[in-house]
């Protein structure tokens, strides 16, 4: 009997070790699952980025820097045109005209939007079945229904088409919905408040699962228009000049006509340019210039308002070292578009040139990718969803436009990458529309701004405006990066305009693109 017990009792130590051994592999792959946090700001530039060689030599954004540092900077990164569209693009993996259902109400003022989530599931519905927690701080931008508890189990959003009257408070007085809750008016400056919050989640104080992998998109209003900086900030910079872009007044030659005729700034009475409407102005957001209406002066206002981000990017990285988190949280920080500050006469976005939307984007996860890397292949904001679910190991739901830049993560030089990115300007409209008239955009008709689309190569960008008999539009990156010689008005250069313009269609074709067969005539075939 005591042989037999000892027998017994070995093959039970053996039975547990194994059983041991199972489960500390199934806890170690659901714990390896990487936390995703995804910081994501509004009308930030690249050049607002000091880690960027575009940014003007005073810029400082040290936090940012960092993160940089120990990820991968992507130097030509093109999120979307403007903050609903490009939103749509990342809560769904499609471009602008595969974002179905998705309108501006007609019951309630701009920026009021409706969708419907059978037809425009978002993605994060789809994380949360798959064992994470999916959590949203700060703007809500994209539909009246802000999707908690479908999309998001934590939530704490300003939702601005919800209230379109409150939708101009974009730094103060804001209403706030938390999970779902009435909306309640909140004091003090946004971009802290959104820190604050975020911090909270990841400290584990409010909202978030200690037992789950989470995903958590905080979104800053920060550096939107009127550019209002947080008061510590407003002594910064004060010799901060920026240099004057060589296309700020028309004419443009060769450029298509709202671009040739753009006349956001006139002279000054000491020559220097200034804002021709006297202040920022924006639909349902009004400003008035801090500390002028300059170019320099505007400029330095738009770069104080972005120093409260980067702390906020400081603060949140310490916190999750401190936590414990840091080694499996993937971290994205990146912007809805850039926009201009004189480039083509533009004090907006909209357009396709890198002075009006190019934007910044980092990605870091130092255990998984690069550190201090950077990466010049050209990427969008759809190419950002397939990326997150192969961070998380999930299967896309569906098909999406964009490509997972793993491959750039592991080795942002690229090679063998397909280069060619494909964006797209389709205005208020989305899926479900087709483009009969070339509608221009409705919602910043004043900019008059056409639909177009662009395909960007590792030295070309190609731009088609899609309006009746407009020009075409191509530029060498690599020898004008400023885009003001358009070589498509060069009889030399109509093959490369040509192979292009067919490259563009099918990648039109790729994605479904309703309006493919239906594109207005270009002025030169």
């Amino acid at each position: 009997m005591i042989g037999s017990g000892s027998i017994g009792s070995g093959m039970n130590r053996q039975f547990f070790l194994i059983l041991a051994i199972l489960c500390s592999t199934v806890f170690a792959q659901a714990t390896d699952r990487p936390n995703i946090l995804f910081i994501f700001t509004d009308d930030q530039t690249h050049r607002s980025v000091s880690c960027y060689p575009e940014a003007h030599p005073w810029v400082n954004t040290p936090n940012i820097d960092a993160l940089a540092e120990k990820g991968v900077r992507f130097a030509n990164a093109y999120i979307g045109s403007w903050c609903m569209a490009a939103r749509a693009t990342l809560l769904t993996g499609h471009l602008s005209y595969g974002v179905n259902s998705m309108k501006m109400s007609e019951e309630k003022d701009y920026p009021a939007s409706e969708y419907d989530p059978e037809q425009c599931p978002f993605w994060p519905s789809v994380f949360r079945k798959n064992g994470y927690q999916t959590a949203q701080i700060g703007k809500w931008h994209t539909g009246t229904d802000n999707g908690f508890g479908r999309d998001w189990d934590y939530q704490i959003v300003w939702n601005r088409p919800q209230f379109p009257e409150n939708a101009g408070n974009y730094f103060y007085d804001q209403l706030i919905q938390k999970n779902g809750s009435k909306a309640e008016m909140v004091k003090g400056y946004s971009t802290d408040n959104y820190t604050n919050w975020a911090l909270d989640y990841i400290n584990g104080k409010e909202g978030r699962d200690p037992d789950k992998p989470w995903y958590l998109w905080l979104c800053y209003g920060a550096v939107h228009g009127p550019f209002t900086p947080a008061e510590r900030h407003l002594e910064t910079y004060p010799d901060a000049k920026i240099k004057i872009p060589e296309d700020i007044y028309p004419p443009r030659e060769g450029k298509p006509k709202y671009s040739r005729e753009k006349e956001q700034w006139i002279p000054g009475p000491d020559g220097l340019p200034v804002l021709k409407s006297g202040k920022f102005s924006g639909k349902t957001v009004d400003g008035a210039a801090i500390h002028g209406t300059d170019i320099h002066s505007i400029a330095r206002q738009y770069h104080q308002g972005v120093l409260a981000i980067d702390e906020g990017v400081g603060q949140l990285v310490e916190a999750l070292k401190k936590t414990g988190q840091y080694e499996n949280t993937l971290v994205i920080f990146a912007s809805d578009q850039g926009i201009a500050w004189g480039q083509k006469g533009f004090q907006i976005k909209l357009a396709p040139y890198d002075g009006t939307i190019r934007g910044p984007l980092i990605v870091s996860m130092p255990s998984r990718f690069e550190s201090g890397k950077t990466c010049e292949k050209p990427v969008g904001g759809a190419d950002l969803v397939p990326t997150i679910f192969t961070a998380a190991g999930l299967e896309l739901p569906w098909e999406m436009h964009g490509r997972d830049l793993t491959p750039l993560l592991k080795d942002p030089s690229g090679g063998g990458w397909d280069t060619n990115l494909l964006s797209a300007h389709t205005g208020v409209f989305y899926g479900s529309d087709e483009v009969p008239d070339m509608k221009v955009d409705m919602i910043f008709r004043n900019q008059s701004v056409p639909w177009w689309i662009s395909l960007r190569t590792d030295r070309y960008k190609y731009i088609r405006n899609l309006l009746p008999g407009e020009v075409e539009e191509l530029y060498d990156m690599e020898n004008d990066p400023e885009e003001i010689v358009n070589l498509a008005m060069q009889d030399e250069h109509l093959e490369l305009v040509r192979k292009l313009r067919a490259e563009a269609i099918a990648e039109l074709r790729r994605t479904d693109c309703r309006f493919v067969d239906n594109l207005p005539p270009v002025a030169k075939e």
